[in-house]
């Protein structure tokens, strides 16, 4: 008989046994003179989870694994010997103090290898799934346990963090393939930075993030799979973790970093005795770094979602294979460069991928036309990719990776030119030539030709009714109802007028809307739908065909410095996607008209309640607390999450805006900066509005910082919370509207957190994940704030007067930082 006969009969008791019944050694434990080999397996206590030896897949390689007992498919949760595997006739058993792996020639593959001279020890596998070598005279101690040393999956009960002693990660790691479980390209791992967890491709390419821990749960992944467990972070001196446990103790569960780069969330559904998935992170498979491999195209729509880019084609010959992932394409033609001739230099050709996003390994030229990139590439033998943008050109060297394809509207489409053999490239122009020759072209070419013809008499018949609707109104101001829709034609005059620079128009990513259109929406902007006046101009409630309700922002003409501010939020505000950001809808620059819309809040800004004798009442100390974690978490967005990183530079109550169920979004980006990299902050000509602490302080005490002054002390907002606080009196700073439905704890820590906020020293300030981590987390360890950075107001008495300017906040601070 085959060595691979043998393998399959014993694979099928194997299964047998498992559904079955176990072949023990004796409960849960290996004790000294026990051997664990073959078929023999060792079950917990509650029967939970079983230990021994398991193959994946047809092959002639054993491991030793823990899985679930329910589970005949033996999905493992751990692996001892993921590295090196092993023969069926291998042997673990204990050996001077270690459990030891042992092959067929009796040789040591794997071991516990704790440095311990007591040889009284006994293995025990236990209901949560750790394997525990430990001192029979002291069975609560562990010498060594399953759980330090996860594999690449996450049960109730694991522990995966960071080691603050010997500066380590607990990591899971993806298996190679479907039948190999040695280490894979995907990891998953904790960043102690903010406390999120990451996936990464190859030990250093992030492409996941759960967004940091705040306070019960991580701020990016869906509340839905979040609410399922009780999530655990624990900080202390040795070590910062996360853990959990299932909500529902009856539930089988168990998250895995499958060979595909997503976390996979399962329970097990006892009836029909399958794993049951729940979710993956992140949700799209092409936002998996590199899945499809080189030179090939990730699509979510597609099946397969890969497939090779033109010119190439699978590394295995006759289709891709799905059971394998990070395969990659290999070219169909190798190439040709010679760099002896300046008519063809390179012998070779581009041809364009249009609607995908680049690859990331680039080497950029700042300069160039699209002709210049071409002609650089071509006498650059290594490179075998370019783009051209406004920046100028991209360059390519290395495995283009990551190429995923987007749609025609997707405003983060780019064009790649691969270069391609000019055998290869005359092959696939010589193929386009048979379509457009064939009589399925005709067909289509006839199909195109009758909807052009169709849209024409649509368009003449809406033309003539127009006209003759216009020629009704006289000489009334000509105004229509038109839907909003991109155009370019729309803003030339403005470009051409310098006002829009032709690279800053590239970077407008919402509707343009005719200002006719923004007319009738008003009421040609009548003071009766005027919702108020802000520093750039007046705010205006504009009623759109369908019922839409939006708030239209109009710079005013008086306004000397709105121009940068207008053209910053139009091209920044619209990238930007969170739903405590207010979202830009549209513009509109046409005649002495600058407009901006966003979607409309019917609650109006912050300070309209919290700063109003009457209106602050509707405010109970929920809505408040609420309104505090939404503000932060926005920023945290914005400095964190964001694919820019914006510093708002001008928060304060009036540019937090309220929607229908009272949840706070931040708006008014004309300030607002991007800063690159790293980069965290930048000094500025221009004023610095309100930072996040005082802005909290006036929420919690309903008092504004800039007209504050506590009668006899000479104190603003900030200098009279630091001497209460000092005084061990903070309570007293509340809002007295409070007084009934106030958390005292959560009160407390917002004042410590807003003192610590507004620190003179900038590294003295929390970041947001830890603003939120403090705010969220009754058992947050919060520091003792300093003296805060604040402007104390002159007595009335004093005839004294500072030539210091002061900022809109009364804080002499002009440092934009991303905190």
């Amino acid at each position: 008989m085959s060595n691979l006969a043998v393998i399959l009969v014993i694979q099928l008791f194997c299964l047998f046994v498992t559904t079955n019944f176990s072949l023990g050694t004796g409960g849960d434990t290996i004790s000294a003179n026990q051997t664990l080999s073959g078929f023999s397996t060792i079950v917990s206590a509650g029967g939970v989870f079983v230990l021994g030896f398991f193959s994946p897949g047809l092959t002639e390689n054993f491991y030793v694994g823990i899985w679930y007992q329910v589970d005949p498919s033996r999905s493992v949760i751990w692996i001892a010997n993921r590295e090196k595997p092993v023969s069926y006739q291998s042997q673990l058993r204990l050996s001077h103090g270690n459990l030891v792996l042992f092959n067929e020639a009796e040789a040591p593959i794997w071991s516990t290898n704790v440095k311990s001279t007591n040889s009284s020890v006994q293995v025990v596998l236990k209901d949560d799934g750790n394997l525990a070598l430990i001192d029979i005279s002291n069975p609560s101690n562990n010498l060594w346990q399953s759980f330090d040393y996860p594999f690449h999956t996450f049960v109730p009960g694991y522990k995966i963090g960071y080691n603050k002693i010997t500066k380590t990660h607990q990591v899971l790691t993806s298996w190679k393939n479907s039948t190999d479980p040695s280490p894979g390209l995907y990891s998953l791992q904790l960043d102690e930075t903010d406390n999120s967890y990451i996936l990464l491709w190859n030990r250093s390419i992030r492409y996941w993030t759960s967004g940091p821990w705040i306070g019960h749960k991580f701020s990016s992944v869906s509340s839905r799979i979040q609410d399922m467990y009780n999530l655990r972070f624990e900080s202390n001196e040795n070590e910062t973790y996360v853990s959990y446990s299932v909500k529902n103790i009856t539930m089988i569960h168990r998250s895995f970093l499958d060979v595909s780069g997503q976390v996979k969330i399962f329970d097990w559904h006892s009836a029909s005795k399958k794993w049951n998935l729940l979710g993956s992170l992140p949700i799209q498979q092409c936002e998996v770094y590199a899945f499809c491999g080189a030179y090939s195209l990730c699509n979510e729509k597609s099946s397969p979602f890969c497939r090779c880019s033109t010119g190439f084609k699978p590394k295995f010959q006759s289709e891709w294979d799905l059971k394998e992932y990070s395969n990659g394409c290999i070219r169909n033609t190798e190439l040709h460069c010679r760099n002896d001739s300046d008519d063809n230099v390179g012998g070779d050709e581009f041809l364009e991928i249009a609607y995908i996003t680049l690859p990331k390994n680039n080497q950029s030229l700042r300069e160039g036309t699209i002709q210049d990139c071409a002609s650089t590439c071509s006498r650059m033998c290594s490179c075998i990719a370019y783009a051209h943008n406004r920046s100028g050109c991209s360059f390519w060297t290395e495995d283009l990776l990551n190429l995923n394809e987007l749609t025609v509207n997707d405003s983060n489409s780019k064009s790649l030119f691969i270069r391609l053999a000019a055998s290869e490239f005359q092959d696939h122009k010589n193929k386009a030539s048979e379509f457009w020759k064939s009589k399925k072209f005709y067909v289509i070419l006839g199909l195109v030709a009758a909807a052009m013809l169709i849209s024409s008499i649509a368009c003449s018949v809406y033309y003539q009714r127009r006209k003759k609707r216009t020629k009704n109104q006289g000489n009334e101001m000509k105004i229509q109802t038109v839907p909003l829709y991109d155009t370019e034609k729309q803003i030339a005059n403005f470009i051409r007028s310098g006002q829009f620079r032709e690279d800053e128009r590239e970077g407008i990513d919402v509707p343009f809307v005719v200002l006719e259109s923004i007319l009738v929406a008003t009421d040609n902007f009548s003071d009766t739908n005027k919702l108020g006046q802000g520093g750039f101009g007046p705010v205006y409630k504009g009623k759109f065909q369908g019922g839409q309700e939006i708030a239209i922002k109009r710079l005013s003409s008086a306004s000397g410095q709105g121009l940068e501010e207008f053209k910053n939020e139009v091209m920044l505000i619209a990238k930007l996607q969170h739903r405590n950001l207010v979202r830009l809808l549209g513009y509109c620059v046409e005649a002495e008209e600058k407009l901006l819309l966003y979607e409309y809040m019917p609650n109006k800004s912050l300070d309209t309640f919290i700063f109003d004798g009457t209106l602050c009442v509707l405010l109970n100390w929920q809505l408040r607390f609420d309104i505090i974690l939404g503000i932060a978490k926005g920023l945290l967005y914005l400095h964190h999450d964001s694919r820019l990183r914006i510093i708002h530079r001008d928060l304060k109550t009036s540019n937090v805006l309220l929607d229908v169920e009272m949840n706070p979004k931040i708006s008014d980006f004309g300030l607002a900066r991007i800063f690159g990299g790293k980069q965290t902050e930048a000094t500025t000509g221009r004023v610095v509005g309100t930072y996040f602490g005082v802005m909290l302080l006036e929420i919690v005490s309903g008092k504004r910082n800039t007209s504050f002054h506590k009668s006899g002390q000479a104190l603003n907002l900030l200098g009279y919370a630091w001497k209460l606080w000092k005084d061990n009196k903070a309570l007293d700073l509340m809002d007295a509207t409070l007084s009934e439905s106030c958390n005292v704890n959560e009160f407390m820590r917002c004042v410590n957190v807003g003192l610590l906020c507004i620190q003179e020293d900038p590294s003295d300030r929390p970041t947001m994940p830890n603003v939120l981590f403090m705010l969220g987390n009754e058992t947050a360890s919060l520091s003792n704030p300093k003296q805060p950075a604040f402007v104390a107001w002159k007595s009335h008495s004093s005839s004294a007067s500072s030539s210091k300017p002061l900022s809109v906040n009364e804080l002499t601070a002009t440092l934009g930082q991303g905190r």
